[in-house]
C-alpha cells in the first residue's frame, strides 16, 4: 500500500463516509526508531555470541566464557541494561525447564533455558501479547557434538541480535500491551525452547496477537549458485492452520480462503509495513510454513493455534550452515561473522521493528467481520462490530483479486458497514481497525452472513 491515491466515481449512495485510497500515514516515532537501528550494534552482538565458542544446547552451563550457559547469562545481562531505560517496565529472566532424553537429539535428561525480556504494557485492561524470538543455540556438523566450536554467527546469532536490538529500542517507549522478547534454546535439538513457551502460552490462554521468529537473517550470498541479494527477505507462513476444526475446514473450502490463514495475513501485513518504512527491502512471501520438510521456532506456535511466521534470508549458504570450522579445497567452512552482511541484517531488523511497533500500537481488531450473501449483486456489503474499549478512529477495507498475492486496494471508512462496487465473486477482502497515526490491526477475513 504505497502512497498512490485511487479515486472512483460512484453513485451518491455509495460515496457517503467512504474514502478510496492507498495513502499511508508515516508515524514519525517509528521512523525515528528505525534510525536507531545500528549495523555496528548488530555486528557487536553477533561477534559476542560467536565468542562463546559453542552455544550447543547441551554444552557447558557452568563456564563464564564458553557454552550455552555463558551465552544465556550474557543475554540476560544485556536485557538488564536495557531495563534501566524502561522506567521499570522491562524485566528479564531465564526460564529453566527440564527435557527428558528422547532417544534422538537429547541423550540425557537436561536442563534448558529460554532468556526472556518482558515489556509490560501501560493499559491493564489490554491482555494482548506480542512475541519475537531468535534461537540462542548453535551446532556443528554433527548435531550431537556439544564440544567442537560452533560459533553460530548467522544461525542464529543474527536472529538473536535483531531481537535484542528491538528490545533496546522499544524498551524506551510505552506500548499498551505486553511485548515479549525471547532468545530460545533447543532449536537445533528439536524446537524444544519454542515448544515449551508455546505450551505455556496455550495453557495460560495468552491472547497472542502474533509470534515473529527470526532465524538466519544476516547472509546475502548463496552457496553453489553464488547469488547475492540484499534486497529481499523471505517470510514463511502456513497455508492451512494446524488446529483447523472440521467446521473451519468446511468454511475455508466454501469461501476459498486457502490463502488467507491468520499467519498469511500477518505475512502480508509485514510486506505492507516494510514497503512503507524500509528502503530497498522487499518481503518475499513464501506460501509454506517453512523451507521444504524443515521447521523453525514459529512452528510450535502454529501447532498450538497461534498466528506465527518466520523471517529467513533470501539465499542460504550451506558452506556456513551446520558446518565444522575447517578449510577444504580452498573453501572455508563454518558459521563465522566474517561471512555475514551486517547492512542486510540491519534492513531485516528494521522490517521487524516497523512491524512489531505498528502491531504494538495498533487498536484491537474488529469483531464478527462478515459479508452479506442474502442476495445476488455486483456490490459487496461488509459488516462488523467495533472492538471493545475506546471508539476506533476508523477501519480499512483491503481488497485484492483472487489471483493476487498481496492487497491491491484500500478503502478507509468510519462506519461498521460498507457497500462497495467490488463483486465477492471476483475479489477477496479483509477488514482491519486503524488509529489516527495509521497503526492497523491484523486483517480479519469476512465470513458469510446468511
Amino acid at each position: 500500500m504505497k502512497k498512490i491515491s485511487i479515486l472512483y466515481l460512484l453513485a451518491p449512495l455509495f460515496l457517503s463516509h467512504i474514502v478510496f485510497s492507498q495513502t499511508t500515514i508515516d508515524d514519525l516515532e517509528i521512523k525515528k526508531m528505525i534510525t536507531e537501528v545500528k549495523a555496528n550494534n548488530l555486528e557487536a552482538t553477533v561477534r559476542k555470541l560467536a565468542s562463546f565458542g559453542t552455544r550447543h544446547t547441551l554444552s557447558d552451563t557452568k563456564s563464564e566464557t564458553r557454552g550455552i550457559g555463558a551465552a544465556q547469562h550474557w543475554v540476560k545481562s544485556e536485557f538488564d541494561k536495557f531495563a534501566l531505560a524502561s522506567s521499570g517496565r522491562l524485566t528479564s529472566t531465564i526460564d529453566y525447564f527440564m527435557i527428558k532424553a528422547d532417544g534422538k537429539r537429547i541423550a540425557n535428561e537436561s536442563q534448558l533455558g529460554n532468556v526472556m525480556a518482558t515489556l509490560k504494557g501501560t493499559d491493564p485492561t489490554d491482555d494482548r501479547v506480542l512475541i519475537i524470538s531468535g534461537h540462542l543455540d548453535s551446532r556443528a556438523s554433527d548435531v550431537m557434538d556439544a564440544k567442537s566450536d560452533a560459533p553460530g554467527a548467522n544461525d542464529d546469532a543474527s536472529g538473536v541480535a535483531a531481537m535484542m536490538e528491538l528490545t533496546r529500542i522499544m524498551s524506551k517507549r510505552e506500548f499498551p500491551f505486553t511485548l515479549l522478547f525471547v532468545a530460545v534454546t533447543g532449536e537445533e535439538q528439536g524446537l524444544y525452547g519454542a515448544r515449551h513457551l508455546a505450551e505455556i502460552a496455550k495453557e495460560a490462554k495468552w491472547n497472542v496477537v502474533a509470534m515473529i521468529n527470526n532465524d538466519m537473517i544476516g547472509n546475502s550470498l548463496s552457496s553453489g549458485t553464488n547469488l547475492r541479494d540484499n534486497t529481499r527477505v523471505r517470510v514463511f507462513s502456513e497455508t492451512i492452520p494446524y488446529l483447523e476444526t472440521e467446521e473451519e475446514a468446511k468454511m475455508r473450502k466454501s469461501t476459498n480462503r486457502d490463502n488467507d490463514s491468520p499467519s498469511r495475513e500477518l505475512a502480508r501485513y509485514i510486506k505492507t509495513v516494510t514497503n512503507q518504512y524500509v528502503d530497498q527491502l522487499d518481503i518475499n512471501l513464501v506460501y509454506r510454513n517453512d523451507r521444504f520438510l524443515r521447521g523453525g521456532d514459529h512452528t510450535p506456535f502454529s501447532q498450538n493455534g497461534f498466528t506465527a511466521i518466520r523471517f529467513c534470508e533470501m539465499n542460504e549458504n550451506y558452506d556456513h550452515q551446520h558446518q565444522n570450522l575447517r578449510t577444504e579445497n580452498d573453501i572455508k567452512y563454518g558459521d563465522l561473522p566474517e561471512f555475514m552482511d551486517f547492512e542486510y541484517l540491519k534492513k531485516v531488523t528494521c522490517s521487524n521493528l516497523a512491524t512489531f511497533s505498528n502491531l504494538a500500537w495498533s487498536p484491537k481488531a474488529p469483531n464478527n467481520v462478515g459479508i452479506e450473501v442474502k442476495e445476488l449483486t455486483n456490490f459487496s456489503t461488509l459488516v462488523w462490530k467495533a472492538p471493545e474499549g475506546k471508539t476506533p478512529y476508523g477501519y480499512q477495507i483491503l481488497i485484492r483479486e483472487t489471483s493476487a498475492s498481496h492487497w491491491e486496494k484500500t478503502i478507509f471508512v468510519k462506519d461498521t458497514r460498507i457497500t462497495i462496487p467490488f463483486s465477492k465473486d471476483n475479489y477477496l477482502f479483509g477488514v482491519q481497525t486503524v488509529d489516527a497515526l495509521g497503526h492497523a490491526s491484523l486483517p480479519i477475513f469476512p465470513l458469510p452472513i446468511r
